[in-house]
């Protein structure tokens, strides 16, 4: 007896292709969550990277401070080898008063208005010269927080005019707030240096204590031991 092919029904096709939509969803939430959870996992690493560098810089600056001042912009005075007058408006320096916080260059303010003003300002030994430049490893360092950043700043030579321009270096985004204290001879911390009764301006601190309060972290408190 002959019996005729039967295709499917509308029925089972129907069921066959729910059956296949439920597989791709199903497929689809799996690979979309691995997708998400990939970019937050490479959002957190670049994030620890982020930070890890930051410290990395602040140590390696702060440990390599050089006792030598530098002369003003103007040239008519010295300043000392490190500055950080948090809170105060101005600091003695070879009999007179210069401003406690130095801005990289009236250049540089002019250029960017949203410049702030340096926290700390210091001379830095181990400038490395791969490239073999005319120029001496000291260089100035200066910190400050624009915009929630921490910025990086040095300039080319020590004793610069109004017309050095500073290079920077944006090292960390998310800034609360950022702090210095000076651990002076005394074994007391400071939250300026030079500490007041100081007349000599080669002084530096034996140990740096560096506060960063994140937005996303909290806060980090690093303490950077200074070579005799």
């Amino acid at each position: 007896m002959n019996t005729r092919s039967r295709g499917f029904t509308l029925i089972e096709l129907l069921v066959a292709l729910f059956i296949t939509a439920i597989v791709f969803a199903l497929g689809y939430g799996v690979i979309n969550q691995a997708l998400n959870g990939r970019e937050s996992i490479q959002s957190h690493q670049d994030r620890l990277t982020e930070v890890q560098t930051a410290v990395r810089v602040l140590t390696q600056d702060f440990s390599q401070l050089a006792a030598r001042p530098v002369r003003d912009s103007l040239g008519t005075s010295y300043l000392p080898a490190i500055i950080s007058v948090q809170g105060q408006s101005s600091v003695v320096v070879d009999g007179s008063s210069a401003p406690a916080v130095i801005s990289a260059s009236a250049a540089d303010s002019a250029a960017d208005d949203t410049a702030g003003s340096d926290m700390v300002l210091f001379t830095r030994a181990g400038w490395a010269n791969p490239a073999g430049v005319q120029r001496p490893e000291l260089e100035r360092v200066s910190y400050r927080v624009v915009n929630g950043t921490l910025r990086r700043l040095h300039t080319p030579v020590l004793d610069g005019t109004e017309a050095t321009l500073p290079m920077r270096r944006d090292l960390l985004t998310h800034i609360k707030a950022v702090s210095f204290r000076f651990l002076d001879a005394n074994h007391q911390w400071n939250t300026q240096w030079p500490p007041l009764g100081t007349t000599s301006l080669r002084t530096r601190p034996l140990a740096v204590e560096v506060t960063l309060d994140l937005t996303d972290w909290g806060r980090i408190i690093r303490v950077i031991e200074v070579p005799a």
